[in-house]
């Protein structure tokens, strides 16, 4: 049997040249829309946060576990007291007792930076956004309360356990970006926010008060408020030099976490468990970079 072949016509091959102009700008738009197929078996590895594999094993690691339960086994600080340091007593077996709960995966914290607050660094998402935190709640109160657990980046690559909050909020916030979208916080005012592109708009009360009650901002507009807020407020400031404040930021960033048992500190703001020992997973040769 023999195949033969029609010479294309006009017509034919105006449909031929359609189809692939077509076909090209279906690649084009690959990038912007991101690709279409059946969902995997496993969700794939946060791109944007370095180490992941590593804190996840650290968030579900016993020594994690360990340090929770010896943070909810301590007497919840009363919001009305001054601030206050409260060694919680190691246990041989903290967890035991508690109920079974165990930590979600981890989320990116984001915060400002420093040169964005300066108003040095560019209106731009990448100069005005870092990855300071990975948070990461309970899956369930335990005896009515909730927790996060907050890790931070250890010099050289990996995660450190950096402290476990009270409350699940910082978590559920980070947990509301998208495809598109960052999430963000202004710590000083515990504002969150969501960027979309290059607009700023608020997630909580504390937020719309940061953004003077507009519904939304630009990236430069909101760059105008918090240099307005915090510029002179910088660490190296002779504000912060004066013993007036600790500068702009939230705590300091170190290489490993330094306590030796767990302390609570209490007051209005959230609690906080510094983890005994150095919890830190560096970077796996084969983990993600």
């Amino acid at each position: 049997m023999h195949s033969t072949t029609t010479p294309a016509g006009p017509a034919s091959t105006r449909r031929i040249r359609l189809a692939a102009l077509l076909a090209a700008g279906a690649c084009a738009l690959l990038p912007l829309a991101g690709p279409v197929h059946a969902a995997p078996a496993k969700d794939p590895l946060p791109a944007d946060i370095p180490d992941y594999t590593a804190a996840l094993e650290l968030v579900k690691s016993a020594d994690v576990r360990d340090a929770v339960c010896r943070f909810l086994s301590a007497p919840l600080p009363q919001k009305d007291a001054p601030p206050a340091a409260q060694t919680i007593p190691d246990q041989a077996e903290p967890c035991a007792g508690l109920p079974a709960f165990t930590v979600d995966n981890p989320l990116a914290l984001n915060e400002l930076t420093p040169g964005f607050v300066a108003g040095t660094a560019l209106p731009l998402a990448s100069q005005a956004i870092r990855l300071s935190y990975l948070v990461s709640a309970l899956n369930t109160t335990v005896n009515g309360r909730n927790a996060t657990v907050l890790l931070a980046p250890t010099e050289g690559g990996g995660w450190h356990l950096a402290g476990v909050r009270d409350g699940n909020s910082d978590a559920a916030y980070a947990g509301r970006a998208t495809p598109g979208t960052l999430v963000f916080s202004e710590p000083q005012i515990r504002g969150w926010y969501q960027l979309r592109l290059s607009t700023v708009e608020p997630l909580n009360d504390q937020a719309r008060q940061g953004l003077d009650d507009r519904p939304s901002a630009s990236l430069s507009e909101y760059q105008k408020l918090v240099k307005a807020r915090y510029a002179d407020k910088l660490p190296g400031s002779e504000y912060a030099a004066a013993g007036m404040s600790s500068g702009y930021g939230t705590a300091a960033r170190t290489a490993a976490a330094p306590s030796v048992a767990p302390v609570v500190i209490g007051g209005a703001a959230a609690a906080l468990a510094l983890a005994g020992g150095v919890l830190a997973f560096r970077r796996r040769r084969s983990g993600t970079r």
